[in-house]
């Protein structure tokens, strides 16, 4: 998407786009939710690099609750959502069932629960 049309969609103009991509102004908590929601992401898209010491190790936040698990957290990566797009992308019904094939045998074992049969 471009910044013209990524600006249209805020609102904004490209040049106040540009400035959110090189850093020269911060992006606030509702525009970043508007952003994804724009781009079709998650709001966790957008710190996926993030390194783990500025993140902070503890996630539960003020729920107090259990933690994610691995495979919660996995699923909503940039990598997986590009992934299963680039998957779905591919037209051919015969040669995506051999790809996923392909995943799985390099992927190792899987795990209880990790059964797949589409």
């Amino acid at each position: 998407m471009s910044q013209e049309k990524l600006g249209e969609a805020l609102n904004l103009t490209f040049q106040q786009i540009q400035k959110y991509e090189r850093g020269a102004n911060r992006i606030g908590s509702s525009r970043l939710y508007q952003l994804a929601n724009i781009l079709d992401v998650p709001v966790s898209f957008f710190f996926d690099d993030m390194p783990e010491g500025v993140s902070g190790q503890h996630r539960l936040g003020l729920s107090e609750g259990e933690a994610p698990s691995f495979e919660q957290e996995n699923l909503s990566r940039r990598e997986t959502l590009e992934l299963v797009r680039a998957y779905y992308r591919i037209p051919d019904s015969s040669v995506r069932k051999r790809v996923f094939e392909l995943v799985k045998a390099v992927g190792g074992p899987a795990s209880a629960g990790d059964e797949y049969d589409g």
